[in-house]
């Protein structure tokens, strides 16, 4: 393993980033965490799909791919929410990659009853639909 030139940590992995799994160049991606890039997304193209809602927002500007994740106390308890919040994350680690644009804002908000219920596979579906649907 690699030690990191500065610090303690072992360094990244040789090309973990920016490669998909086809092996084409894919956009990096960042987390949204500042509430006012979640509020801006809000007033951008929603679109709901049966598990989540997915919300998309050109930033107009080239950049790395942002994406955020939400559930309200709608959604369960902190025990719910959370399953709710790591399945969407896989879900966009496995389809964003090859649907994303570089200079967009992607939001995922949980659903009650509904995202952390349906087959993995529907979700991951789901979300390659919502996609193609918000880039329109």
């Amino acid at each position: 393993m690699a030690i990191a030139a500065d610090t303690d940590r072992p360094a990244a992995p040789q090309g973990a980033g920016g490669v998909s799994a086809s092996g084409h160049d894919a956009p990096s991606t960042e987390r949204l965490t500042r509430r006012a890039d979640f509020l801006r997304a809000a007033r951008a193209v929603s679109v709901r799909a049966d598990g989540f809602v997915l919300q998309a927002r050109d930033r107009g500007a080239p950049g790395p791919v942002r994406v955020g994740f939400t559930c309200s106390k709608k959604v369960g308890n902190a025990v719910a929410r959370n399953r709710a919040k790591r399945r969407l994350r896989e879900a966009a680690r496995l389809t964003l990659p090859g649907r994303a644009r570089p200079g967009w804002d992607y939001v995922l908000i949980g659903r009650r009853d509904r995202t952390a219920a349906i087959p993995f596979d529907t979700l991951c579906a789901e979300l390659a639909r919502a996609l193609d649907r918000a880039h329109g």
